[in-house]
């Protein structure tokens, strides 16, 4: 839900990290920015009004600041605004003059203007986004700075707040990683991918109307908006969940719990109490779930007695399996006609009696997917060692098992390179891999709740119960955690939305063997 001028609470359980954007978030330098931006424009535009005898309108340090520059790459800055002014020039060369009327030169000119600034008025902070940040840091959460501007080290060290971030991805980094600007999500995910957490699991602090947007088409789990200029309705339009005036009103909340999830086999009782007198659907990742993680994912085969509990637990309740393996795919694999299937993250669902459904947008995605296939294998062909591209109906995986650890940064690199290049699709994680999806609102929770409302099941009295161990499966658990069972099949603890945990695939046959006989004798 929307939120304006609301108190946040950030807890410690539902998110890993948080990234600050720097100006107007961390350091109080847009006013110095929006200062040398007038002083570059006013001058180019008063050249321009006498040599093509036209009016001299002034840059707007609020207007055309928010509207065109704020928030972007500088030459996209410089491209925007004249282009709001009907004017066109060169693009140019980054190594042009500042004195050259190019865009790069016009850029450069303004970079200067800023860095004269800063020296003489110095660098101004928001102490309560520093509090922010250091409590997070004290509760164990990770922090990421990224900026469009390539002063974003300098402003940090003058300031004195370097070392308040563990990453940073600031203009320097995203030319030389090839990384597009805002509102593309790009430098978001980059901070996140190096700090190794999901975006999923975290918060993205932004002023600017192009960084909220990145942070929504980036899926993050939540943006917040700093309004300090007035722009509270265009941030909430642009992606923010939540506007503020000013970090005081963000809170860290730390409610992880000193011991780790319970085992639901010991817990077994306490989850039969829970399902007594009503319905259970049971939904059941895949890979790493029923099967065992294996180096290839084409040697991720069923055991037979895995088939034969769930062949017996279905006679009980509504099973599902969901996966972001194709449908027809996992189908094969698990080969039980009475089961519903719910291939590539819940694109694409079909079930006994002709059930079907296809997202929508979906099929729009498959020629892009087809490039994009096509343009990993080459890329990834000149880096040594066993990384794999998974071609998937609604994705494309990349797998880096068993690739070697120093190449493990190229092939994230070369995929990365790949994605930039489409504004449409969005890079998932997971164990090992690398999966480039359609940047749509859909996930595995949305398709368990499509399949709940689907099999028109009582909302009273139907409780989801959802078995997994990756990444993705966590929008799942976030999704049932209200009405729901959540169940993790992992061996070290880690941050998570289940309610329980299992060990590996032998505790979920023995789990859902035990199930499924309780459910059959009446137990539940």
């Amino acid at each position: 839900m929307k939120a304006r001028d609301a108190n946040v609470i950030i807890k410690t359980s539902e998110y890993d990290a948080i990234v600050f954007d720097l100006d107007g978030v961390v350091t109080d330098t847009a006013g110095v920015h929006a200062a040398a931006w007038k002083q570059l424009f006013d001058e180019f535009l008063k050249n321009y009004a006498e040599k093509t005898e036209t009016e001299f309108v002034p840059f707007d340090k609020e207007d055309d600041y928010l509207k065109y520059v704020d928030g972007k790459p500088r030459y996209k800055g410089v491209e925007d605004f004249l282009k709001s002014r009907g004017i066109t020039l060169e693009q140019g060369d980054p190594e042009d003059p500042p004195d050259k009327e190019t865009i790069c030169g016009l850029g450069n000119k303004k970079n200067i203007a800023f860095q004269e600034r800063l020296e003489n008025d110095g660098v101004a902070i928001f102490d309560s986004t520093v509090k922010l940040i250091e409590t997070a840091r004290a509760r164990g959460m990770k922090i990421g700075i990224i900026s469009s501007s390539k002063n974003c080290e300098p402003v940090l060290k003058r300031a004195g707040l370097l070392d308040l971030f563990e990453v940073k991805v600031d203009g320097v980094d995203a030319a030389e990683m090839g990384l597009k600007g805002k509102p593309h999500p790009d430098v978001f995910l980059s901070a996140v991918d190096q700090l190794g957490v999901a975006a999923q699991r975290s918060v993205v602090v932004e002023d600017a109307i192009s960084g909220v947007r990145a942070g929504d088409r980036g899926d993050f789990g939540l943006v917040i908006g700093v309004d300090r200029t007035g722009i509270e309705e265009q941030l909430l339009e642009k992606g923010a969940d939540v506007v503020v005036k000013d970090l005081i009103q963000v809170q860290i909340e730390d409610d992880t719990p000193s011991s780790w999830l319970p085992s639901a086999i010991q817990s077994f009782d306490e989850i039969m109490e829970k399902i007594k007198g009503k319905e259970l659907a049971a939904f059941l990742d895949y890979d790493g779930t029923l099967t065992p993680i294996v180096e290839r994912p084409e040697d991720a085969i069923m055991a037979d007695d895995m088939r034969e509990v769930i062949a017996e637990l279905s006679k009980q309740c509504k099973v599902a399996i969901v996966s972001g393996r194709d449908r027809a795919d996992v189908q094969e694999r698990v080969k039980l006609d009475n089961l519903f299937y719910a291939g590539s993250h819940g694109f694409d669902i079909k079930g006994p009696g002709g059930f079907e459904k296809i997202h929508d947008k979906g099929k729009e995605f498959i020629p892009i997917l087809d490039r994009v296939e096509q343009e990993l294998e080459k890329t990834l062909q000149t880096i040594d060692g066993g990384a794999q591209v998974e071609r998937k109906k609604f994705s494309v995986a990349t797998h880096y098992r068993r690739v070697a650890e120093e190449n493990v940064q190229k092939v994230k690199d070369a995929v990365d390179k790949v994605l930039h290049k489409y504004d449409s699709l969005k890079k998932g994680g997971g164990k090992k891999v690398i999966e480039i999806q359609p940047a749509v609102d859909w996930h595995k929770g949305k398709a368990v709740r499509w399949l709940l409302d689907a099999l028109e099941l009582d909302r009273e009295k139907a409780v989801p119960m959802y078995i997994g161990d990756d990444l993705t499966d966590e929008n799942a658990f976030r999704e049932i955690k209200k009405d729901g069972i959540g169940i993790l099949v992992a061996t070290e603890e880690k941050k998570t939305e289940a309610h329980y945990v299992l060990a590996d695939t032998d505790a979920v046959r023995a789990f859902l063997k035990r199930l499924s006989t309780s459910i059959e004798q009446g137990d539940s």
